[in-house]
């Protein structure tokens, strides 16, 4: 999919309708195409890494939505387009692109940054917008954030566990390295201040260009800080960065490392052996392992997970929004998407909250990424975050999941 993209935008509909053969992933009632779910995430750019696993979570939760009868006995469809980075235009013309074709909703994007570039377009239009991984504390009081949710929880909750972490592991005196975009100063602001709060002190906070192609300049620096760990907020540039940090005697095995959910990716052999070993990170979201059989029959090719839960319970939760309210127009699914989530008889998947909602009941809709509660903002006010540690693979795993609420 990612090689097919750098030649453009990529477009494409998935959709399961009538029989199985159709599907091609159940046997569901529905028939047609009613609801349209567009998509804005990144299959080129520096955060496409986090592609596949979120339109795979997009595109197992519209199987087995249709496998259950659809939204309304219609079939639902999902219209993918990228989302590129901020350094494009993509996302402006991918929005433009779902504007054009109706979609009920738009799933995405992944950069904070990048779904500013798009938010008041869907807001002008009135189309629902919910994000499987922006955490900028910015969209809690976005004045044009009526129709926006996320399904991620804001950075203030990453930065808190991240911190506790960092000074958890002995760490007094921090550099902070971060990007310059409304993600990248909000997790380092919240950092920051967790820091402060758990008594270690912040020796230097850098804000970089996140075009850069190199960083020399904040090697420098950070070699000046005398700090005993870094915290690096950064997207895909820390492939550039991370090389000149160990060559400047700066790696993981000289001061501790601290990645985030911007960077925390398998690297592999991209690195030389052993060279992340040691370095921890974080990444909003539970276990993923009771999607992850399902994810794979989707697409056998995935290598890493993150979001993949998120994707997959915004796609589903905007169509119980819809069922709930008995239509699947913008309107009617903004206007049920907190009621879905909460105060009512728990659910974990869309057949089950169905049959629940033609009962009569109200459902309280509990998620593969958690607990999902909106707040009045569209905000998850309770969230888990995991921690992890790479190993001298550079592949990272599991260390703990920390609860964690904005209440």
């Amino acid at each position: 999919m990612l090689a097919a993209a750098t030649a453009g935008t990529l477009t494409f509909a998935v959709a399961a309708c009538g029989s199985d053969e159709d599907s091609g992933g159940g046997g569901g009632d529905c028939e047609g195409t009613g609801m349209t779910v567009g998509t804005i995430l990144p299959q080129t750019g520096s955060l496409a890494f986090l592609g596949p696993p979120e339109f795979a979570g997009v595109d197992l939760a519209i199987e087995e939505i249709n496998a259950a009868g659809g939204v309304l006995d219609e079939c639902v469809e999902a219209i993918h387009e990228d989302s590129g980075d901020t350094s494009t235009d993509i996302a402006s013309q991918s929005a433009d692109s779902l504007i054009a074709q109706d979609v009920d909703a738009v799933v995405g994007a992944a950069s904070s940054g990048v779904s500013f570039q798009f938010i008041d377009k869907l807001y002008e239009e009135g189309i629902v917008q919910i994000s499987p991984a922006n955490t900028s504390p910015d969209f809690t009081t976005y004045e044009r954030g009526d129709y926006y949710f996320r399904t991620a929880p804001s950075d203030v909750l990453q930065g808190r566990v991240l911190a506790d972490q960092v000074i958890a592991d002995g760490h007094e005196s921090v550099a902070i390295l971060a990007l310059q975009d409304s993600y990248g100063t909000g997790l380092a602001d919240a950092v920051e201040e967790n820091i402060l709060e758990f008594g270690g002190e912040v020796v230097m906070k850098t804000i970089y260009d996140p075009n850069a192609t190199e960083f020399s300049a904040e090697v420098s620096e950070l070699a000046e800080a005398d700090a005993d760990a870094v915290v690096l907020i950064t997207f895909n540039e820390i492939t550039n960065l991370a090389p000149e940090l160990v060559q400047g005697n700066l790696g993981p095995q000289d001061l501790g490392w601290y990645f985030v959910d911007g960077n925390l990716s398998n690297y592999g052999d991209e690195f030389p052996e052993g060279m992340l070993e040691g370095t921890k990170g974080t990444l909003p979201g539970a276990d993923p392992s009771s999607l992850e059989e399902r994810l794979l029959e989707v697409d056998p090719e995935l290598e890493d997970y993150s979001y993949a839960a998120e994707s997959y319970d915004a796609t589903t939760l905007l169509a119980l929004a819809a069922a709930a309210g008995g239509a699947y127009d913008s309107e009617t699914i903004k206007e049920n998407m907190i009621a879905v989530s909460r105060d009512g008889t728990e659910c974990t998947d869309y057949a089950s909250c169905v049959e629940l909602l033609d009962a009569g009941e109200d459902i309280d809709y509990n998620g593969a990424s958690g607990p999902i509660e909106f707040s009045a903002e569209g905000d998850v006010s309770a969230a888990t975050i995991g921690v992890y540690e790479y190993g001298a693979d550079n592949t990272y795993t599991n260390v703990s999941y920390n609860e964690q609420s904005l209440e």
